[in-house]
This record gives structure tokens, sequence and C-alpha cells, in this order.
């Protein structure tokens, strides 16, 4: 056969088994950089190609723009697709010296004076966007968006004067938490699981997971999902789970759930598969290219949760 100077294919997975099913799906429907990261992470594909689709998302300014996260569309850089680009490259190894140097420097640019970052900055207006995303003249900085960018950065070990005071915007957001929403919970977590004070984050992780309970913000029981209210602004039965939580048993989130509740939980989530091979997007869709982008990456997180709960996937 001829050399072509295309590498090798990664093992295949076998047939008819959740993750051969998913990377059918990833193959037929997904951009290239899912295909590369579905690549890394689930078929111990390397980790250079991932990070050449990913820098054609980067911009001059040192954000990322071009749609990385499928629900704001256009060019421009935003929070949350900096945010989406440092979990890429945390996932493959590459978080780390002067080009995580150059997102800070962008991070602390469109940050607001306590550190934090809007969900979405006022250079989105006249691009497309969901309209759960609204852009306004003088966005105020959120958890939603901060807490997830400091515990990347954390777990990296990157040092940076915004990270100071954007740590300590997290503290103070996360210590006043009262009535809350699942997916302001779940950026919290993701910043306790990394933050540096690890007494005061298993404090503050044992306080959140019993708001949890009293606000019932998660589906404890899969099978008796009326019995659990769906957030205000919420789509219909966008509900969220215990796995949504805890995405790895290592996660202080782990221990607000049984044994059993977290069973039932993956147990859910396997049986989520669709019939193409992909999993469903629970949120509200408003457009057809980021619904289909969007299920991607739900499907990467799918088998990846999966797989780190010990879940076998093929």
């Amino acid at each position: 056969m001829a050399d072509t100077g295309a590498p090798p294919l990664p093992q295949t997975p076998p047939a008819q088994s959740p993750l051969f099913r998913a990377e059918q799906f990833v193959w037929l429907t997904a951009r290239v950089l899912e295909q590369r990261l579905f690549t890394h992470r689930l078929l111990n594909g390397a980790a250079d190609p991932v990070e050449t689709a990913l820098e054609a998302y980067r911009n001059e300014d040192g954000g990322y723009g071009h749609a990385l996260e499928p629900d704001l569309r256009g060019p421009v850089s935003q929070p949350l697709h900096t945010a989406h680009a440092l979990r890429v490259l945390d996932a493959i190894g590459r978080c780390g010296g002067q080009r995580v140097e150059r997102v800070c420097r962008y991070l602390t640019s469109v940050s607001t004076a306590d550190g934090a970052l809007p969900a979405v900055h006022p250079s989105q207006r006249g691009y497309p966007a969901a309209p759960f995303v609204p852009v306004v003249d003088d966005p105020p900085g959120e958890l939603l968006a901060t807490g997830p960018v400091v515990g990347v950065l954390h777990r990296n070990e990157v040092w940076h004067a915004w990270l100071f005071r954007a740590t300590d915007f997290c503290w103070r957001a996360v210590e006043s938490l009262e009535r809350s929403h699942p997916y302001e919970v779940e950026a919290a977590v993701a910043f306790l699981d990394t933050a540096p004070d690890r007494p005061r984050a298993e404090a503050a992780a044992e306080r959140l997971g019993r708001l949890v309970r009293e606000q019932r913000l998660a589906a404890l029981d899969p099978d008796d999902l009326e019995a659990y209210p769906v957030a205000p602004g919420y789509a219909p039965g966008e509900h969220h789970f215990p796995h949504d939580f805890a995405r790895t048993p290592h996660s202080l989130a782990r221990a607000c759930f049984s044994y059993g509740e977290t069973a039932r939980s993956l147990d859910h989530l396997a049986a989520e598969q669709q019939e193409d091979g992909g999993w469903p997007i629970r949120w509200r869709t408003w457009a057809a290219a980021p619904a289909l982008e969007s299920r991607a990456l739900v499907t990467i997180e799918a088998l990846t949760t999966l797989r780190a709960h010990g879940r076998a996937i093929g």
C-alpha cells in the first residue's frame, strides 16, 4: 500500500459499543476540533492535532472567538469562548506557558473591577447569539463565567495577577450563595475542586451540597423527574443530575450524593445515548448549527464522565 503520509488510524472500539456508536456520530457531524478531541480523549490519539485545530479560533487579543462556544456566533473574542479553549488545553495537557499568559492578559482586559468575568462581552453585539445570553452594555461579572476559568488555571498551577483578584471574587460569590440554579452551582464546584485553600473549599462544598438538596437542584430519581422542578428560564425538561455536579469521582461534589444516587444518575446518562450514537442537548435550542455542534461536545463529555466513574463504554 502506498504511503499517504497520513497518521495511522487509532484503535477502533468494538462495533456497537457506546464508544463505537459515538465515534460514528462524531465523524459524521462534528467540527474538526471535536473530531480530534474525541480521538485524543477517548481513542488515545495525539495532542498536537487538537492544539492545531484550536488555534484556528484564537484571536490577536489573546482570547478566542469564531463560535468556539456554539451558542455565540461571530469572530469576536468572548469569555465563554476563552473558557472553552482553556478546557481543551487542560484536557490535552497544554494549559501553561506563553499561551496561557496571553489568555490571562485577555481575561484581564474584559474583567470587571473586582476581577470577575461577564458571561458575554458587549463586543458580541451585531453577531448572532442565543436568546438566553443577552448582550448588555455594562455586564456584571458572574460566578457562572469566572468559576470554571479560575478552576482550570489553578489546576494547572498558573500564576497571574488577574487570577488573585478573580479567586477572591469566586470565594465571595460561592460563600454568599443562597438561592441558586444548577449551572451556577456547577461553576462553583469547578472552582472549589482546585481552589488552593482545601479546608475552605471542602467546607464550602459541603454547604453547597445542602443547598442543592434543599432547593432540589439535582434530580436524584431519574424515574420520577416530575418531582424535581426545572429552574426558571431553563428549557422544559432541562434537569440536572448528580453526574452534572460531580463529573469525576474525585470532585468535592461526589460527597453530596449517595452511592445509589450516583449510580442511578450514571445509568440515566448511559441510557441517554441516541440511536444515531450521540447524546442529546438538554438546554433550549435556537438554531440548527449550534445545536448540532453542541451535540458533539455533549457526547464527548458524556463518555468522558462515564469512563471517569468506571463505567465500561467499549
